[in-house]
């Protein structure tokens, strides 16, 4: 049996699952390459993979964090070939000339091309869901009955979020604030003349979820030892299947976001609606209970999003005052430990994004309820003393998850060019790249590189999460903050992910990584 992640030295990679596709998969990383992926980083010596959030995105949108459900899976993570229905019907033999053409062009692109991934998807999905209501679901078969336990094994999140998305599509896609009022305020006449009205598309889109669970199902038992880190993002959108299932749980005439800090003047509004803590509190925090009991069935662990808005949410009103929610900080103590109390309650495994501006009592109560926060090394000095050295990651606390950086940092290898000179020389003076005779003036190389990868890989975290860019060195991001265009969210591996056994640099770093948790006891070693 593999250790548990709570106990013991682990190492492993963040990479989100649209960036890793194989040579099977539809232009963008697909359910079963996971697996894949996790025989690489077995051969590194890894044994952990953070994904970033699956949750279905918003029409239009490619941010994984712009959710229509906290609760089911994207559809455009399918492996559409991995489906029997698709395959009894001719598999990719059946799609068009057009069609044949656009997954070529998918699966030849450099970047995710969302659009036309998505709607190559949808078509072979439905044909696929045809496929199963004529051979399966009407005559009853053992599939069909498979189906029917998953719809009711999950009733509880995906009956509300079935209705929901086929509403959503039957209003062309616009803001459920928007619909008729019958349907926008959920009355029962409504929602049972939705079901009467809409039954196929219900039962579609329940269909898809089926599929995905089985696939992830299957993809998480072949990862192992490998385990799967997901992501708890802390809200969704306004414009999604919880909060209009939970309408009187949110405030849509005010958004979230994070106040004025050392990295905005003016502060961040998500435009995401806020929570009512005081409704969520007396019904006993159950959306977030359901939430975290829901990524236990998907992940072996996952990272809470955002963990000062739990204990503390920056709220702006619709008049642009602004202010937290709880108040004091009494109350936000007490409601910060009961979430995380909720969510532990399901028997996850949590690590918490701690970054930014986080009060001091909110890291002192990660600490007594021994969750680990984050370690990021560029960030890690002692502020307050003379010269405001890095600290050495050898002394940072065992519970906790050192990491070079977040899926929207810089990578690596941008944060030392656009470094100042005393940043470069502090951060040379840690012993690793002192070993190595690195100085400040070191433009950014392989060997400076390794010698922060072994710095990292040192640290006194139990848990190493890097980014897949900074193994390997490179400088493409996942994601910029506040930018929003088409290149954020759309980066994939230069190589499909069942070539990298084949890949000589991929071969290399995985020898060289595998060496490095050896050497301090890490990982799968």
């Amino acid at each position: 049996m593999p250790e548990p992640l709570g106990s013991g030295r682990h190492a492993g990679v963040l990479v989100p699952l649209f960036s890793i596709p194989s040579r099977a998969s539809w232009g963008i990383g697909e359910i079963p390459d996971l697996p894949r992926f996790a025989r690489w980083l077995r051969s590194a010596g890894l044994d952990i993979v953070q994904i970033l959030p699956v949750n279905e995105m918003a029409d239009g949108q490619n941010s994984p964090y712009s959710a229509l459900s906290a609760m089911a899976t994207d559809p455009i993570y399918i492996a559409v070939g991995e489906i029997e229905e698709f395959r009894a019907g001719g598999g990719e033999a059946s799609l068009s000339g057009e069609e044949r053409a656009a997954l070529a062009a998918v699966r030849g692109g450099t970047r995710v091309d969302y659009g036309r991934t998505r709607a190559l998807k949808s078509r072979a999905l439905r044909a696929a869901f045809d496929c199963f209501e004529g051979h399966e679901w009407r005559t009853r078969s053992a599939r069909a009955e498979s189906f029917r336990g998953f719809m009711r094994r999950e009733a509880w999140w995906l009956e509300g979020y079935a209705v929901f998305r086929a509403l959503h599509r039957a209003n062309d896609s616009r803001y459920w604030i928007e619909w008729q009022p019958g349907e926008r305020e959920r009355s029962p006449e409504a929602i049972e003349s939705a079901r009467a009205r809409m039954g196929r598309e219900i039962l579609y889109d329940s269909w898809l979820q089926w599929i995905a669970d089985e696939q992830w199902l299957r993809a998480r038992a072949e990862s192992a030892p490998v385990r799967i880190l997901g992501d708890f993002p802390f809200m969704v959108s306004g414009d999604s299947a919880d909060v209009w299932w939970r309408q009187d749980e949110f405030r849509i005439d005010a958004s979230v976001g994070v106040p004025p800090d050392a990295f905005s003047e003016t502060g961040q509004d998500w435009g995401l609606p806020a929570y009512r803590w005081d409704v969520i509190r007396e019904r006993g925090y159950e959306w977030l209970h359901q939430r975290a009991r829901r990524s236990v069935e998907l992940y072996d662990g996952f990272r809470l999003d955002h963990l000062v808005g739990f204990y503390r949410t920056f709220m702006r009103e619709g008049d642009g005052r602004a202010h937290f929610e709880p108040a004091d900080e009494p109350s936000q103590l007490t409601q910060g430990e009961r979430v995380l109390g909720v969510v532990r309650e399901t028997g996850a495994f949590i690590i918490a994004e701690d970054l930014g501006t986080v009060p001091d009592f909110v890291r002192a109560s990660l600490a007594r309820l021994a969750v680990p926060g984050m370690k990021v090394m560029r960030w890690e000095r002692e502020w307050d003393a003379e010269g405001r050295p890095f600290r050495a990651p050898a002394s940072y606390p065992a519970v906790s998850v050192a990491t070079s950086g977040t899926h929207d940092t810089e990578t690596l290898a941008e944060w030392w060019e656009a470094a100042d000179r005393d940043e470069r020389q502090k951060i040379a003076e840690l012993a690793p790249l002192r070993d190595a005779g690195l100085t400040a003036d070191e433009p950014y190389s392989d060997r400076l590189r390794d010698a922060l990868l072994d710095a990292l890989f040192g640290a006194g975290s139990n848990i190493l999460l890097l980014p897949l860019q900074d193994i390997f060195g490179w400088r493409d991001r996942i994601n910029i903050p506040a930018v929003v265009d088409r290149i954020n969210w759309t980066w994939r591996l230069p190589w499909a992910v069942d070539d990298l056994a084949s890949e000589p640099q991929a071969s290399e770093r995985a020898r060289f990584l595998r060496e490095l948790g050896e050497r301090h006891g890490r990982g799968e070693t």
